[in-house]
């Protein structure tokens, strides 16, 4: 989706760390957010995967997103949370360093990516918000969890 069709309305944007990126996704392509860190390892499994894990009798790939995007893999911590989002059939897990808030984006504030944020290649976003403070990159879950 592009800036122009999204600026008909406000964007609502689960905010996390991944290292000292922070990121967002579109919090109606997140299913709930959850500690849950029991996983099972997979054999010969790419190594952003960190395992997968039964969530209420479905079984869910947990992956981390550190390394998924490049960056170094997410450090243990009790901020670690699990985010799980559908993607197609699927249920995946992205376990990021920790939590930021919820933010509304207004249209004004939405800009293209830039080649580079905080480390991650700028394809993985589909745009950015400007804050007062900062920077947040909105991940596009289609990129992110391509085996592309």
């Amino acid at each position: 989706m592009t800036i122009q069709q999204k600026s008909a309305k406000n964007l609502e944007l689960a905010t996390f760390y991944v290292g000292e990126a922070l990121c967002g996704i579109d919090i109606l392509n997140i299913q709930e957010i959850n500690k849950q860190f029991e996983v099972t390892t997979v054999p010969q499994a790419e190594d952003f995967v960190k395992g997968i894990l039964n969530l209420r009798g479905r079984i869910v790939t947990i992956l981390d997103l550190g390394k998924k995007l490049g960056l170094s893999p997410v450090k243990k911590s009790k901020g670690n949370r699990n985010i799980i989002v559908n993607f197609y059939d699927e249920q995946i897990g992205l376990l990021v360093d920790e939590i930021s808030d919820v933010i509304v984006a207004r249209a004004e504030q939405l800009d293209s990516p830039p080649a580079n944020l905080g480390g991650i290649e700028g394809s993985y976003f589909e745009n950015i918000v400007k804050t007062e403070k900062t920077l947040i990159g909105i991940l596009d879950i289609e990129k992110v969890l391509s085996t592309d």
